[in-house]
């Protein structure tokens, strides 16, 4: 048993010295500001430019292979629910405008893709794992942390919990 301990513990000291001083982001904290450019070359503001929506951030890249097939399933949740008070977000980590506009069109993506080519934003969210999702809520919250790859359905359960602080009625 102290062995597994003694093991676990050298396990999780190696992983925190090769992903750096990475934020571990959790429900609860604040999400952290930034600026970025959409496909449409307008930059985008987090959080001045949605005053009382709620936001899904999702950070992905092409060369993920649960990103693509999700990223086109979670489609038409992000579409209805930007009707119902919380936008959808998808931040390529560290890839260039013409990779994120070919992924885009590719799997016919309708909620804003913003390039963070040096993957800035990546790192201030402590994201290591992709797919990684934060729905946050309408005070800069985190609500909830979805990492990896993820069904529609759960999802969308997931994003839905944020419609009551849009309304509020949580």
């Amino acid at each position: 048993m102290r062995r597994a301990l003694f093991l676990l513990a050298v396990l999780a000291a190696s992983l925190t010295s090769c992903f750096g001083d990475r934020p571990s982001l959790n429900a609860g904290d604040g999400a952290p500001r930034f600026e970025l450019k959409g496909l449409d070359g307008k930059t985008v503001r987090y959080p001045g430019d949605f005053a009382g929506r709620a936001v899904i951030i999702r950070f992905w890249a092409d060369w993920c292979p649960h990103c693509s097939r999700e990223m086109s399933e979670i489609d038409p949740v992000a579409m209805a629910l930007e009707k119902e008070g919380v936008t959808m977000l998808a931040i390529n980590a560290g890839q260039s405008e013409a990779t994120v506009r070919a992924f885009v069109e590719k799997h016919g993506i309708h909620y804003r893709a913003l390039v963070d080519e040096k993957a800035d934003v990546n790192k201030a969210y402590g994201v290591i794992v992709m797919p990684t999702t934060f729905f946050i809520r309408p005070d800069g919250r985190i609500h909830n942390k979805g990492i990896g790859e993820a069904k529609a359905a759960v999802f969308e359960k997931m994003a839905r919990e944020l419609v009551p602080f849009v309304t509020g009625r949580p």
